[in-house]
């Protein structure tokens, strides 16, 4: 057994609890190798200007939960946790989200950076999207000062690690090990457990819009296009369940937006949850609902490419036309799902699949799972044994001199800054 004291002392610091699946394998593979002291903190979280620091309780909420043993560091003033975090004295600390103005200033890259090694998997599965203009990589993906200042990255995409080899520091701490997120779906998927939150019996269908309806920011949702006729859609289909699963800041983003006011989508929700074959499932873990859904209809992003990877089947894609371009890994994942313009395209290919089933997109999706998954069902394996022998060659802090780039969010146009 490994002393204490020889330990690698590793913080997985969090409050981006609905994607704790990109850090859950790696968690647990570490928790029973006894190489590592692992320790996980919950943090407060904004996610947009106006709001204050909050919701610690829920992140640690999840955590409890999930029987996730873990600190509690909820403090107005976040340098207060920070000084707790390191006489923790951590050798890596791992994040899953990179947008830095989510974080409160104690905890955010440029301060972690002077005392431990910050440790980046994404907290998505895939890269589907480029800002329009780009081409290739967007840079947000790869010279945020999450980026550029993490003493490792992991990544599941061979064109990033290639961007990454572009900036001043090179790619040399960046590591293609595919995404313990898709590793983690494809065997909760496989392993056939459903929770479908209504009676059994009906064919089941869910549906998942997207939080973006803007140009400024990726502008797939095309929730307001299509909310009345999807409603229309439930009521003239009863022998069809639907399980509506927005992203989790998409309500909040239409009346924030001023798209919807707060009146009219409460009227449209009460709608919604009247209906005796609807129903909402906004927190719960999503494997369960793939393996039962018989058909899963989105707008975007990241259940393009998750779904066919899971499933084996094409997602039914509502295409908003003036959608952010795709990457070059987005280009791919758009090939191995159905696509549609407007709610007519929508009922004939559901028209279609009654009488014959789902087109066979087999190929495609198998396309997508090359690109995907370099080294299926291993990447928390892999991520692990980086770590290790990072730790054995004793590399240094990262040296902020050696950045010679603007990062991407303090670029003119980019992101403003909420402080």
């Amino acid at each position: 057994m490994t002393s204490s004291s020889n330990r690698i002392k590793v913080v997985f610091l969090t409050f981006y609890f609905e994607a704790w699946d990109a850090l859950a394998d790696i968690h647990e593979l570490m928790l029973a190798d006894d190489r590592f002291d692992v320790t996980v903190i919950s943090i407060p979280r904004r996610f947009r200007a106006e709001e204050p620091f909050a919701s610690e309780e829920k992140v640690s909420e999840f955590l409890e939960t999930s029987g996730i043993k873990h600190l509690r560091f909820n403090f107005e003033d976040s340098f207060e946790g920070q000084t707790k975090l390191r006489e923790l004295a951590p050798d890596y600390v791992f994040i899953n989200y990179p947008w830095q103005r989510n974080y409160q200033p104690g905890y955010r890259v440029e301060q972690l950076a002077e005392f431990t090694k910050v440790a980046y998997v994404p907290y998505y599965s895939l890269a589907l999207v480029n800002e329009p203009g780009e081409i290739g990589v967007t840079p947000y993906l790869y010279t945020q000062r999450s980026n550029q200042l993490a003493s490792l990255v992991f990544t599941q995409d061979p064109n990033t690690l290639d961007a990454y080899a572009k900036t001043s520091r090179g790619n040399g701490y960046v590591h293609l090990t595919g995404t313990p997120k898709i590793d983690s779906l494809v065997r909760k998927v496989q392993s056939g457990e459903t929770n479908w939150p209504l009676p059994a019996g009906n064919r089941k269908m869910v549906w998942a819009p997207h939080h973006s309806f803007s140009p400024d920011w990726f502008n797939f949702g095309m929730f307001p296009q299509i909310a009345q006729d999807m409603l229309q859609f439930a009521k003239l289909h009863p022998e069809l369940d639907i399980v509506m699963r927005p992203h989790p800041i998409m309500f909040g983003n239409l009346v924030a937006s001023g798209i919807r006011t707060k009146a009219e989508l409460d009227a449209w929700l009460a709608s919604w949850k009247a209906l005796p074959n609807t129903a909402i499932d906004s927190e719960g873990a999503i494997a369960p609902l793939f393996a039962a859904a018989d058909i899963f209809v989105s707008d975007g992003i990241s259940f393009l490419g998750e779904y066919p990877l899971a499933t084996g089947k094409p997602a039914i894609f509502f295409e908003k036309e003036q959608h952010w371009p795709w990457s070059p890994i987005g280009k791919i994942a758009s090939r191995a799902n159905i696509h549609v313009h407007n709610f007519r395209d929508f009922e004939d290919v559901f028209e279609e699949f009654l009488e014959h089933g789902l087109p066979n997109l087999s190929a495609e999706i198998e396309e997508l799972r090359m690109a995907a998954q370099p080294f299926p069902g291993l990447a928390a394996q892999k991520i692990v044994e980086v770590v290790l022998n990072d730790f054995e060659a004793g590399t240094p802090l990262v040296d902020k001199a050696s950045v010679t780039e603007v990062a991407w969010e303090n670029r003119p146009g980019t992101e403003p800054s909420w402080d």
